[in-house]
């Protein structure tokens, strides 16, 4: 068995009397907090919707989506999920009392950005970084972006060619926030 390293998970809370089961709360925790609302249920607009499936005979069902988390990373991902999902009150489906404020993204742009996309994308970006960090902190000796790409799979053969851009630019944004530093012969340490 696995014991995780770090204590905090996401979770989801659904609603069996959909086809298929509709997310109706998001939370992060750790230990048994994501089955505590049943237990304890309140009367917030999520409790309310609790009380209303417990009185039909049927059970909340609980998702964990993403454990093994610290607690800053448990809250983006909360942050970034409530954001992509939505709140009632603002045209959404999620009971969530707190609705997180996302980026503000240009309205002039002539690009359509469907709602979450955004989300997702960040979201699937900070795995990433977390994946580079992870692989720059087993090899304190340096990796160069080759290794990134090849040893996380995100190297392309865009039109034949081996591409190492999406890890090129994974390197960039960890320099740019001051996470690593570029030593000798194009090799990437963590930054002291």
């Amino acid at each position: 068995m696995r014991m995780a390293r770090n204590p905090f998970y996401v979770y989801l809370l659904k609603d069996p009397r959909t086809k298929p089961a509709k997310p109706f709360y998001i939370g992060k925790g750790t230990g048994t907090r994501a089955w505590e609302h049943e237990l304890n249920i309140d009367d917030s607009e999520k409790g309310k919707t609790i009380k209303s499936i417990k009185d039909e005979g049927k059970d909340v069902i609980c998702s964990i989506i993403a454990d093994d988390l610290t607690e800053e990373q448990a809250l983006k991902i909360e942050a970034e999920l409530i954001s992509a999902f939505g709140v009632k009150n603002r045209g959404g489906f999620l009971t969530n009392k707190v609705s997180p404020n996302p980026e503000k993204i240009s309205t002039k742009s002539k690009i359509n950005i469907p709602d979450g996309c955004y989300e997702k994308a960040q979201m699937a970006l900070e795995l990433i970084k977390a994946s580079v960090m992870e692989l720059i902190l087993a090899n304190p000796e340096g990796i160069r972006n080759s290794d990134v790409a090849k040893y996380l799979g995100l190297q392309s053969d865009y039109l034949g060619g081996s591409k190492d851009y999406l890890s090129f630019s994974i390197l960039g944004i960890l320099l740019k926030e001051q996470k690593i530093s570029r030593i000798e012969k194009g090799k990437h340490i963590l930054r002291k």
